[in-house]
């Protein structure tokens, strides 16, 4: 005798009478979940935009830093500072590999106090 699968369970009482099955998300739960994204979304894109800001302040303080250490360096070797505009330093590699940095908050030339060797005209 062959076993024929029983179809009786599927429309029985107990498993839902006649309801046929579900196969997507029905409006409701969309509307929730777009709800919840949206409610994310007004949280977190806000503090990404900023970050950006913060970040380039910081990159402008370490690079006013680096050109100060380099100054000194650049004075003890030669005996004076370097010009204020850092043109004859700026072309030196062994000072400055990758040329001399720009802020990356305004895109400005750095220029340097002529008695403290001091990063001047950058306070963001």
């Amino acid at each position: 005798m062959i076993d024929q699968p029983s179809t009786a369970c599927k429309n029985s009482p107990a498993s839902g009478g006649d309801r046929p099955q579900r196969r997507g998300l029905s409006l409701l739960e969309l509307l929730a979940v777009l709800t919840i994204m949206g409610v994310l979304a007004a949280i977190v894109v806000p503090r990404l935009g900023s970050g950006g800001a913060v970040a380039k302040k910081e990159a402008c303080a370490v690079q006013q830093a680096t050109i100060a250490i380099q100054c000194k360096l650049w004075q003890r070797e030669h005996g004076r500072l370097p010009r204020r505009d850092l043109s004859d330093i700026g072309t030196d590699p062994r000072y400055f590999p990758e040329g001399l940095p720009t802020c990356p908050v305004d895109q400005t030339a750095y220029q340097i106090h002529p008695l403290t060797g001091e990063v001047v005209g950058h306070e963001h």
